[in-house]
Order: C-alpha cells, then sequence, then structure tokens
C-alpha cells in the first residue's frame, strides 16, 4: 500500500482537492486501484452545521455522512463512493481519544498530542487501506503549511514516512507561484518559504506542484528546485485553466503520474485512458447550443454553496455540447414584482436547497413564474418543498398554506417535521441523511427521466411532504411519482400539463459524476435546451 499527502502552502484554496482528484484520476486511467480521503483541522465533529458562507456545501455520503465539498470532487472525479472514513476532522479524532480516556483506556497515563493524538491520526491515515485494498491512497491535509492546527496531521504524516520509508509514503506540496502585474514578474519567493516551513516540520517535499497565472520558464522550474531541494522534474507548473476539468491535462502534460509511479517504484503502465473524459471535454468546449439556468438560493454569493450543483450542470451540459449560463439568482432579491425582470432570458429554473425562513417569498415567486410561463422548472429539497407550498397557495387557493419549518402555525402545514425528527433536541448528525430507495411510478415524467422502476438517491432534510395533503394536490394535478416505500415518503413530485416541472425530496447532484451524468440534470437541460429563451 502506498500513501500520497498533499499539503498546501502561501495562501488556502489553491485547489488542493482538484490537484487530489485530477491525480487520483490520472493513477485510476492507469489501472491502479486509488482512493482519496481528506483530514480537516477544525475542530467541528463534521461540517453539518455550519453556515454555507463559513464552508460551502455539505456534501453528504451514502452512508449518511456530512463531509467537506472536496469528498465531492473524489467522487465526481474518480466515479467512487466516499464513506464515514474518508473524512476526518480533528474534532473526530479529540472526541475519539476523549472518549477512550474516559473509558480508562489509556491506564491513568496523561494523554498527549504526541503519541496519543498522532497515534489516532496515523490510524485513521490507514483505515482505507485496513478495510480495503487500494494499490494508493491519496490523503488531502487540510488547511495550509504554518497553520498551528495543521501541526499534528503534518507530524504524524511524518511519523508515518519514517515507520513505512520513502517508497511507500510521499509528500506533494501545493503553492503558488506570485504574479507581479506591475513589474510583470513571476517571484518564487513565497513558495521558497512555503516549502522552509514544511521542512522546519521534518518533511521534505518529494513533488512541489506550483499553482501559477503565467507558464513557468526553465531557468525559473531550475531555480526552485534548487532552493527546495525538489527534483527538477517534480518541480510541476499548473497554469490557471478555465474549468476544473483540464486540470487532469496538466497534470499529464507534465508527467506528474510518472514521476509518482517511479518513486514508488510501481510500474508505469503505458498511456492513461481518458478517452471519456476527453469527449466529455469536446462537449463542453464545442458546444452547439447555449441554454441559460437561473439558479435561485439564498446563498448565491459563495457559489460553493451549491457546488455540486453547478457541477452536476456542467456534466449534463458536456454530454449535451451545450454552452451553460448560469444566472445566479438571490432568493431574498426576488418578488412577484420583479421576477419577470429577473428571470427574464432563461431557459430554466432550478430552486436551489436551504433552510430556514430568509428568502422563501423570492423562492414562491420563481417556482410561480416557472410554473406560469411553462418554462423547465427543477426544485432539489427545500426547493421542491416550496413548489408544494406554491401549488397549494395559488393554485388550491390555501390561503397561508406553508411549510411549518417557515410557519410553524400555518393552518395548511402541507410540508412538516418528519415524526421521527420531533424529539430531536441536538441537530449535528440527526437529519435523515444518506441513501435511500424511492419507487418511481410507471408512466411519469420521472419515471422517463430514469427508466426505472427503483432508484437510490442521497438526503439531507427534516421536512417531508404532509401524507394529510396529498389527495388534495394530486386530485388538482400535481402528482408524487416516487415514493420512499417503507414510510410511504414522498420523493418527487410532478405537474402535470407542464412540459418540466418536477421538484425532489432527495439530493440528485452528489451523484452526478463526470463520465456518468445523472439523468435528472441531463433531462432539465434537454428540456431547456428545447424549450427557448423566453
Amino acid at each position: 500500500m502506498r500513501y500520497i499527502f498533499i499539503t498546501g502552502g502561501v495562501v488556502s484554496s489553491l485547489g488542493k482537492g482538484i490537484v487530489a482528484a485530477s491525480l487520483g484520476k490520472l493513477l485510476q486511467a492507469r489501472g491502479y486501484k486509488v482512493t482519496l480521503q481528506k483530514f480537516d483541522p477544525y475542530l467541528n465533529v463534521d461540517p453539518g452545521t455550519l453556515n454555507p458562507y463559513e464552508h460551502g456545501e455539505v456534501f453528504v455520503t451514502e452512508d449518511g455522512t456530512e463531509t467537506d465539498l472536496d469528498l465531492g470532487h473524489y467522487e465526481r472525479f474518480l466515479g467512487i463512493s466516499t464513506t464515514r472514513d474518508h473524512s476526518v476532522t480533528t474534532g473526530r479524532i479529540y472526541q475519539t481519544i476523549l472518549e477512550r480516556e474516559r473509558r480508562g483506556e489509556y491506564l491513568g497515563k496523561t494523554v498527549q498530542v504526541i503519541p496519543h493524538v498522532t497515534d489516532e491520526i496515523k490510524r485513521r491515515f490507514t483505515l482505507l487501506a485496513q478495510r480495503e485494498h487500494y494499490d494508493i491512497v491519496l490523503t488531502e491535509l487540510g488547511g495550509t503549511v504554518g497553520d498551528i492546527e495543521s501541526l499534528p496531521y503534518i507530524e504524524a504524516a511524518r511519523q508515518l514516512h519514517y515507520e513505512l520509508g520513502p517508497t511507500r509514503v510521499l509528500f506533494v506540496h501545493l503553492t503558488l507561484i506570485v504574479y507581479l502585474a506591475a513589474t510583470q514578474e513571476l517571484k518564487t519567493k513565497p513558495t521558497q518559504h512555503s516549502v522552509r516551513e514544511l521542512q522546519r516540520t521534518g518533511v521534505q517535499p518529494d513533488v512541489l506542484i506550483c499553482r501559477t497565472p503565467r507558464p513557468l520558464s526553465r531557468e525559473l522550474r531550475h531555480k526552485i528546485a534548487l532552493l527546495t531541494n525538489v527534483p527538477r522534474n517534480a518541480v510541476i507548473p499548473v497554469v490557471d485553466v478555465p474549468n476544473i476539468y483540464l486540470v487532469p491535462f496538466q497534470l499529464r502534460k507534465e508527467k506528474l503520474d510518472e514521476v509518482i509511479l517511479r518513486r514508488f517504484r510501481l510500474p508505469v503502465r503505458g498511456e492513461p485512458d481518458l478517452s471519456r473524459w476527453n469527449a466529455f471535454i469536446e462537449g463542453l468546449q464545442r458546444p452547439t447550443r447555449t441554454v441559460r439556468i437561473a439558479l435561485v438560493g439564498k446563498y448565491v454569493e459563495l457559489h460553493d454553496a451549491y457546488r455540486s450543483i453547478q457541477e452536476a450542470l456542467t456534466h449534463a451540459s458536456g454530454w449535451k455540447a451545450i454552452r451553460l449560463e448560469i444566472a445566479w439568482i438571490h432568493s431574498e432579491e426576488v418578488t412577484m414584482e420583479n421576477v419577470g425582470r429577473l428571470l427574464r432570458g432563461v431557459q430554466g429554473v432550478l430552486v436551489a436547497p436551504g433552510f430556514g425562513p430568509r428568502g422563501i417569498p423570492g423562492k414562491l415567486a420563481a417556482i410561480f413564474y416557472a410554473r406560469t410561463r411553462q418554462i423547465p422548472f427543477l426544485g432539489i429539497c427545500l426547493g421542491m418543498q416550496m413548489a408544494v407550498v406554491e401549488f397549494a397557495q395559488n393554485v388550491l387557493g390555501w390561503e397561508g398554506a406553508h411549510s411549518t419549518e417557515v410557519d410553524p402555525h400555518t393552518s395548511y402545514p402541507v410540508i412538516d417535521l418528519l415524526p421521527e425528527q420531533r424529539q430531536i433536541v441536538r441537530k449535528g448528525g440527526t437529519m435523515r441523511l444518506g441513501l435511500y430507495p424511492c419507487e418511481i411510478r410507471p408512466g411519469s415524467l420521472a419515471w422517463r427521466v430514469y427508466q426505472a422502476d427503483r432508484i437510490y438517491e442521497r438526503h439531507r432534510h427534516r421536512y417531508e411532504l404532509n401524507n394529510a395533503f396529498r389527495p388534495a394536490l394530486e386530485e388538482a394535478g400535481l402528482h408524487v411519482s416516487g415514493n420512499y416505500p417503507e414510510k410511504n415518503l414522498a420523493e418527487i413530485i410532478e405537474l402535470s400539463g407542464h412540459p418540466f416541472f418536477i421538484g425532489v425530496q432527495f439530493h440528485p447532484e452528489f451523484q452526478s459524476r463526470v463520465e456518468a451524468p445523472h439523468p435528472l440534470f441531463s433531462a432539465f437541460m434537454e428540456a431547456a435546451a428545447q424549450h427557448g429563451s423566453c
């Protein structure tokens, strides 16, 4: 088993997750069995209770774990499914250690960062490899070298390198080459300092990946290699690209996969098979039509809050040779008076997930506009729930109909708290989470989309369509076409007499892949393309 640790320096948000996923894809395309994991240095047990403005999207795995959004990149690039063990935080590390201490498992010893914390981190580093055979495990260490909270992870990785040796553990350091516009120069000094900071912890990077806005000259690569003690062929420039799906090709051009395999003394097996990836890129770069989608949400200032939705739309666009334009619409700014102006020219409306009452009137206005103007509509989680509310208010005429999340005293609680959620006080990890089955009604739009009687999708919610109102909704034309059979919960709703109007209680975006776009997003994009501008 080989281990690759990926660290970051100079500044945060350089794209360690994309680099890790791209490298993993290259190794996988060469026939190696690869997986990726993320270690985050914050003290939260998981990101489930974090505000999207703090952390961006919360990605949900099949086993119901709320994780960092980088796990979404891992799944999308490699076509794998991650689990609870692929995402670890300092909060989980300390929680485990403190529970052991309370049980007396340390036999009265003083519990310290070394060896107890670092030993637990090393156990987590190697846990995936103990449970399933992998050729290579890539581990992304969150944060930036020099951060206090990252030190235990770097020390644990150093110890693992010492224990297993340099042919089994390898360090990749991602850094920034600064461009000074005033002098039109690329500056390597921040990279030098970042590597020296890493060296002070006892770690010598084996590979240096240099994020740069301009190509690196041979002289600069030689200078970086000389001053960081990294072999020149292992100084890998990554020039900024217009979309993340080009990064694997950049790394392949610089032969990063070959550098790593030779360092591990593993066979370099021909050329990596990226044929399907190439076909996807071809569709992105040579579109035959343009589609403009309004993404209506309450966190649109931070696009990472909807990262998986954005990427799922991109996957569908690439395979359908569509140039995607996203109109980011803040739901707090939408009213019944201005909705026509804000959504003018869009060919599809997607109302995004979320929590709480803020921005709800704007979501309802956007849904009303899509429904009455016959614009293709996709509602996800809260978006689906608000589609039910809008229909109840404006078609059935139930004044004040709402979700009890927004109006606890509504006379028509068409969306209500799941029964098992009523006594829950602790918020972390207690929603309906993970993969659940859904039975699809034959002949429905949902069945035409999925071409299956039974599907499995990932969930993250507390509220659900209230079955007491289902007969009246269905009689008026809002049909439940997907159902969770065990508890008779509505999973998919659709509107008769509309070209494409569908809402889903689950999160289909979590299962879209670069090489296998999700059918719901593909159908939505096709419907939008056929609709034409309004």
